[in-house]
């Protein structure tokens, strides 16, 4: 796969700029004292994208995938799958750019969030279990409607949009020695770990993946994309049994290890976000803090840590 041609930083720069104003900049907390320790050693930061506007930053990509885009196709109207978050990121670009978007959902997405879709304009459908089988509807309504498919992973100005989270962690805190983020197909790990590696090439960059769906985590071990049979997991925007190799061959290259965890170590790290620091966030959100958690990932007496809170919602209190 040597000749993918990655995403480049002055991509992501430029992807800063096409989105600014209609995202936010999200703070970089550090979290200082607490009841119980989200980690033993080292000190931690947390990038708040569950602040985001849509309540994820799956807006950034979306937003600049769409303003990437000729006025005709946009005009004609955009249609994605998702698991949610990323379907609110199309809804909202799609309000932004005043056209219309339909977005195909799992059936175990939860209602709240396609209600808020039906909020920002969208229509959407319930097709299949998994996001896969979602996409496959999505794609079939892009050939035969001629609607603009905006992929939630597998595309260069989603992974550069998804980037700029990147820029804003290091230039909010240069000194971070280790950054954290979940991960479903993988778009925000790409676009995170290509701008972080850009610009301080020193820095590690953990994935963690549920037990249940560990796609990217079983495709690097295999050295190459590799197709789950099923995927098992209670946090459904981290549910996607398939990678593509254009994201993928990011991952590899710039993510340097992927570890896993369970429903159970989500759950537990979504409470402590709530009870130690107010934050709603939905499982996949926890994804990053329950590696800490849990020890399976454990810093050093002064490493600077900082995890990606990445979604808002209230599954991860249930």
């Amino acid at each position: 796969m040597s000749e993918i041609e990655l995403v480049t930083l002055d991509e992501i720069k430029a992807a800063r700029k096409r989105i600014a104003g209609a995202v936010r900049r999200t703070p970089l907390i550090q979290v200082g004292p607490t009841q119980r320790p989200a980690m033993e050693e080292g000190t931690l930061s947390l990038k708040l994208e569950c602040l985001q506007v849509t309540g994820s930053f799956k807006a950034r990509g979306a937003t600049n995938k769409v303003r990437s885009l000729n006025a005709s196709d946009v005009a004609r109207g955009l249609v994605t799958a998702s698991g949610g978050n990323h379907g609110l990121g199309v809804a909202y670009a799609g309000w932004c750019a005043r056209t219309r978007a339909r977005i195909y959902l799992p059936r175990p997405v939860p209602r709240a969030k396609a209600e808020k879709l039906h909020r920002w304009g969208a229509a959407t459908d319930y097709v299949g279990e998994v996001w896969d089988e979602s996409n496959a509807a999505a794609l079939r309504a892009a050939e035969l409607e001629g609607l603009a498919y905006v992929h939630p992973f597998a595309d260069r100005a989603v992974i550069a949009g998804q980037g700029t989270v990147g820029l804003e962690m290091l230039e909010d805190d240069p000194a971070i020695d280790t950054a954290i983020v979940a991960i479903g197909g993988g778009g925000l790990i790409a676009g995170v770990a290509t701008a972080l590696k850009a610009l301080k090439p020193s820095i590690r960059v953990v994935g963690v993946e549920p037990r249940g769906a560990a796609t990217l985590h079983d495709s690097v071990k295999a050295g190459r994309v590799v197709e789950l049979p099923e995927v098992r997991t209670a946090a459904v925007t981290l549910a996607a049994k398939r990678t593509d190799p254009f994201t993928f061959e990011h991952v590899h290259r710039n993510v340097d290890n992927i570890l896993l965890v369970t429903d159970d170590e989500i759950r537990d790290a979504a409470r402590w976000l709530w009870f130690e620091l107010g934050l709603a966030v939905e499982l996949s959100a926890a994804a990053s803090l329950a590696v800490l958690r849990t020890g399976r990932y454990a810093p050093h007496k002064n490493e600077r840590v900082s995890a990606i809170v990445c979604g808002a919602g209230t599954d991860g209190m249930e």
